[in-house]
């Protein structure tokens, strides 16, 4: 492909102006292409007298692409209405890296798992809830229990529970965790031995696997709670589990979560959009860069 090509494209990048990953992947698309425009969903309209969207004075809908980084910086039901205005610009033919339809799926925590378990997906033991008394009961079950936003990145909101405390400390920590989340979200504690895995996924082809390790002093291996990245080499047998739940959601860029358990590798979550720092950081591999060229790959054929 000619650079005189390249440099004819308009790809804007959505996500959190002034963060990493989302400059990351602008610069990489800026130098192949000449053109940088990164935008937060924030500063977007649609006007649907018109059917257009725009960000400023800029209408989305005459660019050759938008690339999907971060739809906001946390997760919410709002996120679920960001997404669906980029469908605007689809239907005048403008690519959106991955398809807005195919992000609406993973936002949601419960939605994705849904997906996952119709798949045949190994997961944790999952419990949905709205009674307390039930929660309680599957926290019994479990022994112990993470409590998770439907809505929420990096472990933000969750808590563990335990069956060893009190019937008042628990029923007083479920109705508190519920008062924010009415649909409750409970996942059995597994003893993953501080560590879970990144599988790096780019239009279905598998790129590595980076190790997400917990600090001594915490239940979870976000890097946002203190957490290391290192490099991982799983199995063919756990590879294949990740592609298997890849393809549910057929994303051009994304990471699956895994973990090892007693009874075998395990799927958390598909991700919205995928990291670029871990696969960076834990593999060495540049993410950005290589979805920057697949992404023009696709808009040029």
């Amino acid at each position: 492909m000619s650079q005189q090509c390249t440099d004819m494209l308009r790809i804007a990048v959505i996500g959190i102006p002034g963060k990493w990953s989302t400059e990351v992947l602008a610069d990489a698309v800026e130098a192949k292409t000449g053109f940088r425009l990164v935008l937060d969903m924030a500063d977007i309209h649609a006007d649907l007298t018109t059917n257009t969207l725009w960000a400023g004075q800029v209408n989305l809908c005459e660019l050759d692409a938008l690339v999907v980084k971060k739809i906001s910086q946390h997760y919410s039901p709002a996120t679920l209405d960001r997404i669906e205005l980029l469908r605007i610009a689809e239907r005048y033919g403008v690519r959106v890296f991955s398809p807005a339809e195919t992000i609406v799926r993973m936002i949601d925590r419960l939605a994705c798992t849904v997906t996952l378990r119709n798949g045949g997906i190994p997961m944790p033991d999952t419990m949905v809830t709205e009674d307390v008394y039930v929660a309680m009961a599957a926290v019994e079950r479990f022994g112990a229990a993470v409590f998770k936003p439907l809505y929420s990145t990096k472990a933000r909101g969750m808590c563990v529970v335990d069956a060893d405390q009190s019937f008042d400390t628990m029923r007083a920590i479920i109705e508190a965790f519920r008062a924010a989340n009415p649909v409750m979200y409970i996942q059995r504690k597994l003893n993953l031995a501080g560590r879970d895995y990144g599988m790096v996924f780019l239009g279905g082809t598998y790129l590595g696997t980076y190790a997400r390790v917990a600090q001594p002093d915490t239940w979870n291996t976000t890097i946002h709670s203190g957490g290391k990245y290192a490099l991982h080499e799983p199995p063919q047998s756990t590879i294949d589990l990740a592609a298997k739940a890849e393809r549910l959601f057929g994303m051009d860029f994304t990471t699956v979560d895994v973990a090892d358990t007693d009874d075998g590798p395990i799927v958390f979550e598909v991700s919205a959009f995928g990291g670029f720092k871990g696969a960076k950081e834990g593999i060495g591999i540049d993410a950005a860069d290589l979805y920057a060229d697949y992404i023009i790959s696709k808009v040029t054929m």
